[in-house]
């Protein structure tokens, strides 16, 4: 989830003194040590990595991606690329322009759930390259591949839900998701108004945030100092060009100024909100876990996998056509204790862990329909904003 700055909110808070209230917050957890878990006996994960690992040695199976990924690997991106010549260089009536946008949009976010999300975990191919290919996925897309894996592949697989360690939780002052976090009078809202701070994501991502992290050489903000090789730096600027010549110079020289902006911010906005519900209804719902790290009180008294099935939920896992579009990330869970894993492995090893957490009397967090977790969702932030 993204920070984002509203006129509303500026002349209405002191912005500059809740900031560096927040920033004191962070670092003053960041002091002590990073957070730790009780990883000792680890019982649970030994027992369920077993299973995991006899299954794909039995079947001879390989953990990695397969011939059903690289299909849809060509199917998201030739439908992207038809889409994209189809609005800039046959300009359809406005209708179907604003249909094929909003697509577009949905169609971006599935290559990055999909082929970009698998790459980036190492978890697409066996191939080194291949994998560091459908990384880069995410440059397409305007963002920067090499930021993503240093905040979610750490800071957010790592701590996930840990206020001042998990990058992804952090909206203040614009909305609070758990209560740690301090609550303004806005928030009473927070469950109408969020959709639209959900759309503006993407956007704020690729021409904010990234820069951000460029020139402060931060990827969080109680993070130390990420310098780029020279390699880096040139990926940086040569796709952010790209990306702005793509998605916006070449749509106003082909169909003018107004229809490419609109287009474009369409398309951002869908992005964004596809990328961000799914995100939420996989660790802001009802039933998961935020803990509370204090100063000098740096340590989870749990193992790290049980800490990730508190923290995260699954939903619609039998929903074939969700499991597609957003390449296994219903199956939340699965994917946090699993990471390198390809998705297209998930449905079997959600097997295992409900098996596993039925053993060790773990509660496995799971909303039957994408409804009943967008509805939790939508009443969980309810309720944040009020108490």
């Amino acid at each position: 989830m993204t920070p984002f700055i509203s006129f509303y909110l500026i002349r209405t808070l002191p912005l500059q003194c809740l900031l560096r209230r927040v920033i004191e917050k962070y670092m003053a957890i960041n002091k002590s040590t990073t957070v730790t878990f009780d990883n000792k006996k680890a019982p649970f994960f030994r027992a369920l990595k077993e299973k995991v690992d006899n299954y794909f040695a039995e079947n001879n199976i390989k953990p990695t991606g397969n011939r059903r990924l690289y299909i849809k690997t060509a199917v998201l991106s030739i439908t992207a690329i038809s889409i994209y010549t189809t609005l800039v260089f046959f300009t359809p009536p406005i209708a179907i322009s604003v249909i094929l946008c909003a697509l577009f949009g949905i169609n971006l976010a599935a290559i990055g759930f999909n082929i970009m999300h698998d790459g980036g975990h190492g978890s697409y191919s066996r191939r080194k390259w291949a994998n560091e290919a459908s990384t880069y996925f995410l440059n397409v897309m305007g963002a920067n591949s090499y930021y993503w894996k240093i905040k979610h592949n750490i800071n957010h697989h790592t701590f996930t839900n840990i206020e001042g360690m998990d990058n992804d939780i952090q909206a203040e002052p614009f909305m609070r998701f758990h209560k740690g976090q301090k609550r303004y009078w806005v928030h009473r809202f927070q469950h109408l108004y969020g959709i639209l701070l959900y759309g503006l994501t993407y956007f704020t991502w690729i021409f904010y945030e990234d820069f951000q992290k460029y020139f402060s050489g931060k990827v969080v903000a109680t993070g130390s100092d990420k310098k780029l090789s020279l390699k880096e730096h040139f990926i940086f600027w040569g796709t952010k060009l790209a990306y702005a010549f793509i998605y916006i110079i070449l749509p106003i020289m082909m169909v003018g100024f107004v229809q490419a902006m609109v287009g474009f911010a369409i398309i951002a906005f869908v992005t964004g909100v596809f990328i961000t519900v799914v995100f939420q209804l996989a660790h802001v719902v009802e039933g998961t876990n935020f803990p509370k790290v204090t100063v000098g009180g740096n340590k989870i008294e749990e193992e790290w996998a049980i800490h990730q099935v508190n923290t995260t939920a699954d939903f619609a896992t039998k929903n074939v056509v969700a499991t597609w579009l957003l390449g296994g990330l219903n199956f939340q869970v699965e994917h946090h204790l699993f990471p390198r894993i390809s998705h297209v492995h998930y449905p079997k090893i959600h097997q295992f862990v409900q098996e596993t957490c039925a053993q060790f009397n773990v509660q496995c967090i799971e909303y039957r329909t994408v409804r009943g977790a967008v509805l939790s969702h939508i009443m969980y932030i309810r309720r944040m904003g009020r108490e």
